[in-house]
């Protein structure tokens, strides 16, 4: 294969009649009928100026228009552009300038977000096989080379905040994806027999490359559900679905869920295989799900820059720790000395790791890429890690967020999990501030399980017999609420300037 949009013509011309979407409104779609909707869909991105190398971006959530029009730029060797309809106009614009975006979509249909943004910018309707969209298109932007190479064409831009707040478009090429949707769908073990949900935003590297091509590559059928609902969620797992990607914070309220339905196990007769991605995983939860599915909670590694796993625990090597597992095939995971630091310290150093799913770069912004991609193609992750005995990786926070408290190192991940283990903690994140004397104070954002309360004085308790004084924290904030993306994981650049009373030095 060259092209993703081949992952799903294979079905469309073999398999016709094999049931490939359902909606969340309950409309059922075959593989033929999807494969109609994306060449629909390239017909309408044509008729909007769309050529090879212009840049589509696809603002909306998960549906049938939405996946359509994902794989229709590969028909044209366009880049899409996925864009999360819950940004704000504001953060649309800019991406959509930065990348000079040929055309915009909106599936108007699901997403009252995404109506919003298109009457805004003056989108007018299409209709085809795929539904009913808004397009707004013949902007103005340059057609970047065409390539017909796999490993140089781009097929997808996926724009990151990442630790800093500034976006930056990740070129993701065909054979990066390639790739990715097949090592996905090995170690799943997925084939056509298997239903998956599709509840993380395919906007997400994760839910577009780990959980929507990897389910296309296997011919399966995909349940979509545009925005998390634990009560759909459940009535889909009875309902028959066998394979479940998400995120921990998903499953954190999953778990709140089902105790207060009193639920002990979960009611998902087919379910199989239940993983975890896109932030850490915490082992109490892990533990928790566990039980309450009766299943591994397999767990992964990876980033948007790497599109996105790097690596992943394997069915019949079950793990009682958090560890990530293993490299996946093809690729080479190495440790080396943090920036700043001569030597890997207790054998943590940041993770490096090369193959045929390393982005092309950062676009229109040649000095990130520089410094993200070494001269051999490798990518340094600005992850730390160190490796177990028996080979699988455990990541232990961020090169920019290890706290330095006395002289010693503070890596958050370990706070959080002791934090998280209180029964009435579902989400901690942790963090670093210096303080004027240069040494660095631990500050610990908390947000209690739902229905429950939970005090400072209490955590300190908590941690006690825990964690070392120097890695307790000197301040916690509780709320409500901690920012979060889309998908769920903790937006930790955006805590202090949230919190900022809370947080304010009582000196100044």
């Amino acid at each position: 294969m060259n092209r993703i949009h081949e992952l799903l013509d294979r079905w469309a011309e073999t398999a016709r009649d094999r049931p490939a979407i359902l909606e969340d409104d309950g409309s059922a779609h075959t593989y033929g009928a999807f494969g109609e909707a994306s060449v629909d869909a390239a017909r309408c991105l044509a008729e909007a100026g769309v050529g090879g190398g212009d840049r589509v971006a696809v603002i909306g959530e998960n549906s049938l228009a939405l996946a359509s029009f994902l794989l229709a730029a590969s028909r044209l060797d366009a880049w899409v552009i996925p864009i999360n309809a819950r940004m704000s106009l504001n953060e649309i614009v800019k991406v959509a300038d930065h990348a000079s975006a040929r055309a915009l979509v909106f599936t108007h249909r699901v997403s009252e977000a995404a109506a919003a943004h298109a009457a805004a910018m003056g989108a007018v309707e299409r209709t085809g096989a795929f539904g009913s969209v808004m397009i707004a298109g013949n902007r103005e932007g340059s057609p970047e080379e065409v390539f017909q190479s796999p490993l140089e064409q781009v097929a997808a831009m996926i724009y990151t905040t990442g630790t800093t707040g500034d976006p930056k478009g990740v070129m993701l090429t065909h054979e990066n994806l390639l790739y990715s949707s097949r090592v996905s769908m090995e170690i799943r073990g997925m084939s056509s027999e298997d239903t998956i949900l599709s509840v993380i935003p395919m906007t997400h590297i994760f839910g577009f490359s780990s959980a929507f091509l990897a389910a296309v590559r296997a011919g399966a059928h995909i349940r979509f559900m545009p925005r998390f609902d634990p009560e759909k969620v459940f009535a889909a797992l009875q309902d028959g679905v066998s394979v479940m990607p998400a995120v921990p914070q998903i499953y954190a309220l999953l778990m709140s869920y089902a105790e207060k339905q009193g639920w002990a196990t979960a009611p998902a007769p087919r379910l199989r295989y239940i993983s975890s991605g896109g932030a850490p995983l915490d082992y109490e939860w892990k533990r928790k799900v566990e039980a309450f599915f009766g299943m591994t909670l397999h767990n992964g590694y990876g980033m948007t820059e790497a599109g996105p796993g790097m690596c992943a625990t394997r069915v019949g090597q079950e793990r009682t720790d958090i560890a990530c597992g293993p490299p996946l095939d093809g690729q080479k995971v190495r440790l080396v000395p943090p920036p700043g630091q001569s030597e890997c310290k207790d054998g943590v150093g940041e993770i490096t790791v090369s193959g045929p799913n390393i982005m092309k770069g950062y676009y229109k912004n040649p000095g990130e890429t520089a410094k993200a991609l070494d001269e051999e193609g490798c990518l340094h992750t600005g992850d730390l890690g160190r490796f177990t005995e028996d080979g699988a990786l455990m990541v232990v926070g961020r090169c920019k967020e290890l706290i330095i408290r006395s002289g010693f190192n503070v890596y958050p991940p370990e706070v959080e999990a002791a934090i998280t283990k209180h029964p009435d903690v579902a989400i901690s994140a942790v963090i670093g501030r210096r303080e004027k004397d240069g040494n660095e104070e631990v500050l610990a954002f908390v947000q209690p399980a739902e229905g429950r309360s939970v005090t400072a004085d209490v955590l300190k308790d908590h941690l006690k017999p825990l964690l070392a004084p120097y890695k307790r924290p000197g301040r916690y904030v509780i709320a409500d609420v901690l920012p979060a993306a889309s998908t769920g994981k903790i937006l930790k650049h955006k805590l202090l300037e949230t919190f900022a009373n809370d947080v304010k030095d009582p000196g100044n």
